[in-house]
C-alpha cells in the first residue's frame, strides 16, 4: 500500500469544497518561486499544446509569450477559476470525494500541479488519471514548496521534512506503471546564520519532480 489509512487523514477532516468555498486571490509562493516555475515551464512545454492545470487557482504562471491550443483547469473554486485568463476551460471537483477526471484518454501534452500535491488523499488514483489523461510523451509536472494549509495537508506531507516530501511525489509516479523515472529539481535558498538561529528563511525553497508518460507497449 503507498499509503496508509493514517497517513492520508488531515487536522480538519470538514469538506474541502467548504474550506475553498471563499476566493483566495493571492500567490501561495514567493515571486522566486513564480520566476523559477514559470521558467521550467518556458523549458519544458511546447507551444501550441494542450494542458491541464490540475487544483489551480487565479494564476497558473504560464509564460505570457506562450501560446497554448487548450488550457483546461481544476480547482476547487469558481470564482477564483473564472479570474485566471489562461483557462480556455474549467471545473470545479473535490478529488478527495472523486478522483476520477471527466475527462478523455491521452488528451493532453502535459499536466501541472502547483503547490497542491500535499492535499490529495487518494494520491495514487490522482495519479493514475494523470498518468490517463496524458498522451504518451507527455510531461507532468508537479511542484511544491513548504507552505500549505496545514490543517488540510495528509499527515504524511505535515509529518515529513521537505526531503521526505520530494521522495513520496517521487513515490507516486514510481506507483504507477508507465510513468519514466521521476526527475527532481530543487532550488533551496541559502539562510544567513542569524536567520537559522531565529528560524526563518530568506526565500521559499522550489522543488519540482517531473516524469513522462512512456510510450504505449
Amino acid at each position: 500500500m503507498l499509503l496508509q489509512p493514517e497517513q492520508r487523514t488531515k487536522l480538519d477532516e470538514s469538506n474541502d469544497a467548504h474550506f475553498y468555498d471563499v476566493p483566495r486571490f493571492v500567490t501561495h509562493v514567493d515571486e522566486g518561486f513564480i520566476n523559477r516555475l514559470t521558467h521550467l515551464y518556458r523549458q519544458r512545454l511546447t507551444p501550441n499544446n494542450r494542458i491541464l492545470d490540475l487544483m489551480s487557482s487565479w494564476v497558473s504562471h504560464l509564460p505570457e509569450e506562450m501560446t497554448f491550443d487548450w488550457v483546461e483547469g481544476h480547482g476547487l473554486n469558481a470564482e477564483e477559476l473564472a479570474k485566471n485568463l489562461r483557462l480556455n476551460h474549467c471545473f470545479v471537483q473535490n478529488l478527495n470525494e472523486n478522483p476520477h477526471l471527466p475527462l478523455e484518454d491521452e488528451s493532453f501534452d502535459a499536466v501541472l500541479n502547483t503547490v497542491s500535491v500535499q492535499y490529495l488523499q487518494q494520491p495514487e488514483v490522482v495519479f493514475a488519471e494523470i498518468h490517463r489523461v496524458l498522451k504518451p510523451g507527455g510531461v507532468a509536472i508537479i511542484s511544491f514548496s513548504n507552505r500549505m494549509f496545514y490543517q488540510k495537508a495528509i499527515a504524511a506531507w505535515r509529518d515529513g521534512s521537505e526531503s521526505d516530501r520530494v521522495e513520496l511525489v517521487k513515490r507516486y509516479f514510481k506507483s504507477i506503471p508507465g510513468f519514466s523515472a521521476p526527475e527532481v529539481i530543487a532550488y533551496v535558498p541559502p539562510v544567513p546564520s542569524f536567520l537559522q538561529m531565529l528560524g526563518l528563511a530568506m526565500a521559499d525553497p522550489f522543488y519540482t519532480v517531473i516524469a513522462s508518460r512512456l510510450p504505449n507497449p
